[in-house]
């Protein structure tokens, strides 16, 4: 699962520093809206030729980029407000396709409505929501619980009463469905069912005529759909004649009221009373909620318009899977993190977050400033701490068992030298192949340098070990092995071996620092880590 909330097009704030390598380029420049690397300077004026395209041109390759991200039986949420709605929608259905469309939810965020606004008080938002593959997804229902002592039972399974038989729309009516319009004989005594079209035609149209006395005789009521006063006609059945005698046995419900036998659709439900109902379009919740969320962690004012936790949750639930990957592009205070965490909490699941979030400088005036904060990630990262330390005091038992920790990473040059193909530094550029890494990096920066260029996940287990006083790492219980320090022997490349031996990993690879050991002793650590069965052994 996908979220993303960008910020909204509103002409006064929209600043972001996207490059944009295009023919527009020079006339960016020229009207100083770019610098001479193409970044984004200028705010995004309404009366600016390209108010919608600038806007556009941040969220296509977020949104190419998330398509590429996203399972076969993903899902894309996109919080947008009624600025850019219709913009949005072309580039999604462009980019995901029409048939993968999936919704248009309405967010009712607030009752009041917008005072700013300048005409009428807007109250709802609205949420974009497409797949990767339509036909790839499951979308879970809303979980409902009705009173067990209600639960009737037949040879299929357990069930409530549903929907009346009867169609309780007023544009059907007998003379415009005559097709709908019959008469059900029920015998409660044996079950039995007759079906008779007792339909009679007049000057006015259709009606039904008397009921057959021979039938009642045998125990039958006759049952016939509701008569309409108010336009004065008789309502019609939702099921042709077919349908019913195909499907009566196992689907519907004859029930004995104050004035006869009504008969209604079976609705299924579990042994515990559990019932799932399809999902609406509508969400009504209030925008206020995201911030008493905060206040109950302690962090009060510390973000104008934190998105509701149980907003979030919302989205999360759509998808059967407990296990998922939540991806957040605009995180903000990390809302999302906390449903995760939460929802996790009350049903036992596994799902994990990815919360990406420039770091965005605070005002010095505001309130999360004055509290430690200097810009908007490290309010995201210290919710997050603050929402695990909460879970684990209010849930002891239960918090052993699950994953409550995170890491945070941020985006940097690569830490090994790149070469420098200018003859004037020719010199220096063959001391740095011998020399590669960067003096200002430590071994974890180089660690998860090779854990991103190997495809391996940023989330692995990483031990740490010291052989030979020689700082080693497993990563993925023996997956891959590193050493990245100076003086290797092969007596570092022995206390691996056993290592490996220890963790049983189905395949080994050995990374080592190419400038880290002399000629022979790496010869020889090559030829130890062999005898211990490991293959793959690279340099850097």
């Amino acid at each position: 699962m996908i979220y993303i909330d960008p910020p909204y097009n509103t002409g006064k704030d929209f600043i972001y520093k996207d490059n944009y390598k295009d023919n527009l380029r020079n006339y960016q420049e020229v009207t100083q809206q770019t610098d001479n690397q193409g970044n984004q300077l200028s705010t995004n004026a309404e009366s600016e030729g390209r108010f919608h395209s600038n806007w556009l041109n941040m969220m296509y390759p977020r949104l190419i980029l998330a398509r590429n991200l996203l399972t076969e039986d993903g899902l894309i949420f996109i919080s947008i407000d009624e600025n850019e709605v219709d913009n949005l929608k072309k580039i999604c259905s462009e980019i995901f396709g029409e048939s993968n469309f999936i919704s248009n939810y309405v967010w009712h965020s607030n009752v009041k409505g917008r005072q700013m606004d300048e005409h009428i008080k807007g109250s709802y938002e609205n949420i974009l929501v497409y797949a990767k593959r339509s036909s790839s997804i499951e979308i879970e229902g809303i979980i409902d619980r009705v009173n067990i002592k209600n639960i009737d039972r037949d040879e299929i399974s357990c069930f409530i009463r549903g929907y009346p038989l009867h169609n309780g729309t007023s544009d059907f009516h007998i003379n415009n469905r005559p097709n709908l319009a019959y008469s059900i004989y029920y015998n409660p005594q044996n079950k039995k069912v007759k079906v008779i079209d007792e339909k009679k035609k007049n000057g006015s149209g259709y009606f039904i005529g008397n009921s057959n006395d021979k039938l009642k005789l045998e125990g039958f009521f006759r049952i016939i759909p509701k008569f309409n006063k108010v336009y004065n006609n008789q309502r019609v059945w939702r099921w042709g004649a077919d349908k019913f005698l195909r499907e009566y046995k196992t689907e519907l419900l004859f029930l004995k009221e104050k004035d006869g036998f009504y008969i209604y659709q079976k609705k299924r439900v579990d042994k515990d009373g559990v019932i799932v109902k399809k999902r609406t379009n509508y969400i009504k919740i209030d925008s206020g909620l995201g911030r008493k969320d905060l206040l109950e962690l302690g962090m009060p004012k510390y973000f104008d318009s934190p998105k509701p936790k149980i907003l979030m949750k919302n989205f999360i639930e759509h998808i059967v899977c407990k296990n998922l990957i939540f991806l957040d592009f605009f995180s903000g205070s990390s809302s999302s993190a906390h449903a995760v965490l939460e929802l996790n909490k009350e049903d036992r699941g596994k799902r994990r977050f990815i919360q990406v979030q420039l770091p965005e400088p605070i005002d010095p005036k505001e309130e999360a400033y004055k509290a430690g904060f200097e810009n908007i990630a490290e309010i995201g990262k210290e919710r997050i701490r603050r929402v695990i330390k909460k879970i684990k005091e209010e849930e002891p038992e239960k918090s052993k068992d699950m994953d409550l920790g995170f890491k945070v990473f941020k985006l940097d040059s690569s830490n090994i030298k790149s070469w420098d193909g200018d003859s004037d530094n020719f010199k220096q550029s063959l001391l740095d192949s011998v020399e590669n890494i960067k003096e200002d990096r430590s071994q974890e920066d180089v660690l998860y340098e090779i854990l991103l260029k190997h495809g391996l996940d940023l989330s692995l287990p990483i031990e740490e070990r010291i052989i030979e006083k020689t700082k080693v790492f497993n990563v993925g219980h023996g997956t891959l092995i590193l050493c990245l320090d100076d003086k290797i022997t092969s007596k570092v490349a022995e206390g691996i071996g056993n290592w490996k031996k220890e963790c049983k990993p189905a395949k080994c690879t050995v990374i080592f620092k190419d400038s880290g050991f002399t000629d022979v002793e790496k010869t020889n650590s090559i030829q130890t880590l062999r005898r211990f069965g490991i293959k793959e052994i690279r340099s850097i």
